[in-house]
């Protein structure tokens, strides 16, 4: 049996990652691994039970709710949500389903700051009137983190409490989760992680994304209450939301279709399913395989947190399961032409392609909100053609040292980062 504090250690220095948790759940077994600090200023060192944001790994807590709300029978999937929630100002066609499969069309990273009260999801869904509807509901796919602050609002509404309490009450309490909260004031009460840059491992100075954001991604956990939560999915209860609903075509990681908010992945042929979490300079990673009955969770404090996770799943799916980390697309030698030159822009994010001797090259910029907690506001991505070499398929890459991923042109749009950005 491996030793997985060693491996993870050579590959977190190898990965510049300042702190890491590793869970491993398999068969009955758990082990959990930590390396490093948690803060670079206060030199703390990360221990098997510290703390680290989860990002959009709560997306899939808030769904289980929204499963528990259906399967006592006070609200259907295919329910709109201006029938449950009558002072949403959306398309009313959009659907319970929509959101929970991010195919409601809404253009969904806003992240305004409506306060710490009670009443923030409410405050944030009044916001939604002034956001961009990207497509016809149930046409595409694109990443929606409006979607599931609607739902939190939903759920509040059907629970009469706010999402914080309905978590806790209906998944942290049944599940004896002692080291899982949402607010700041609960996490200081435990060794929780701050973030760290991924060029030159600087604590970043914001901690966490508004309270607004809540259902869409600001719990904070161990690593075991990852597994023990992970675990309540290899029970029938949850069955369906394994079932693709989906198809995601860019592949990245192997992510092939997308349930009720699980990714489903093919690692060599096997079904897995989990999801990522992205924060402020905080990463989190969960891959389940029912079939082998294992879950891994790695939970980081670095923008590096990619670097480390590839390498390591494939060491532990290789050891249980006998399947890899699928190989991250590559670069072909290809002409590009200038046809996808142009601005693009959705809410939070503009995008200018330029070509620059022959070659794309793409400008991010962070704007609004975003701006407030962005680890890195401007950033320049090299674009290099990939298969199919139509002209339209292209990777890019953080740095020389990350994985390339994919980015898609279409005629209107361009989908990067599982968003539809539309050309302007």
């Amino acid at each position: 049996m491996p030793d997985w504090s060693a491996r993870l250690n050579e590959l977190a220095v190898a990965a510049e990652v300042t702190g890491a948790v590793l869970g491993i759940w398999h068969d009955g077994e758990t082990t959990i691994v930590p390396y490093g600090i948690l803060n670079s200023t206060t030199q703390t060192p990360t221990t098997a039970d510290s703390l680290f944001q989860l990002g959009s790994v709560s997306k899939p807590w808030t769904a289980s709710m929204i499963v528990q709300l259906a399967a006592e029978g006070r609200i259907d999937l295919d329910d709109t949500i201006v029938k449950l929630l009558p002072e949403a100002p959306v398309d009313n066609r959009i659907t319970v389903h929509h959101l929970l499969t991010h195919t409601s069309g809404i253009d969904g990273d806003l992240f305004t700051d409506t306060g710490r009260g009670d009443d923030c999801l409410e405050r944030y869904v009044a916001l939604l009137a002034d956001v961009d509807q990207l497509f016809e509901p149930g046409t595409a796919y694109s990443y929606c983190n409006a979607g599931f602050v609607l739902l939190g609002r939903l759920i509040e509404v059907l629970d009469n409490r706010t999402w914080d309490q309905s978590l806790k009450a209906r998944l942290i309490e049944p599940l004896g989760l002692t080291h899982t909260v949402t607010l700041p004031e609960e996490a200081l009460l435990h060794n929780a992680a701050v973030g760290h840059l991924a060029t030159d491992g600087s604590r970043v100075q914001t901690w966490q994304l508004p309270r607004s954001i809540g259902p869409a991604g600001t719990i904070t956990a161990s690593a075991a209450d990852l597994l023990e939560f992970a675990k309540l999915h290899l029970t029938e209860r949850y069955a369906a939301m394994q079932v693709p609903q989906v198809p995601f075509a860019a592949g990245i990681g192997g992510f092939v279709d997308l349930g009720l908010t699980w990714r489903i992945y093919d690692w060599g042929g096997r079904r897995l399913f989990g999801h990522d979490g992205t924060t402020i300079s905080q990463l989190a990673f969960l891959r389940i395989d029912p079939e082998a009955r294992l879950i891994m969770c790695l939970l980081t404090n670095s923008g590096n947190g990619t670097r480390l996770f590839e390498p390591l799943a494939s060491e532990v799916f290789t050891q249980y399961a006998g399947v890899a980390h699928p190989e991250a697309p590559q670069p072909i030698d290809a002409p590009v032409d200038d046809r996808h030159v142009g601005r693009y822009e959705r809410a939070s994010v503009r995008l200018d392609v330029e070509e620059r001797e022959g070659q794309l090259v793409m400008l991010y910029q962070a704007t609004g909100d975003r701006l407030s907690f962005s680890d890195d506001p401007v950033h320049e991505y090299e674009l290099r053609p990939a298969e199919p070499a139509d002209g339209n398929h292209f990777v890019t890459r953080e740095s020389t040292e990350h994985p390339w991923s994919p980015v898609t042109f279409a005629p209107n749009h361009v989908f990067v980062s599982g968003r539809v950005t539309p050309r302007r």
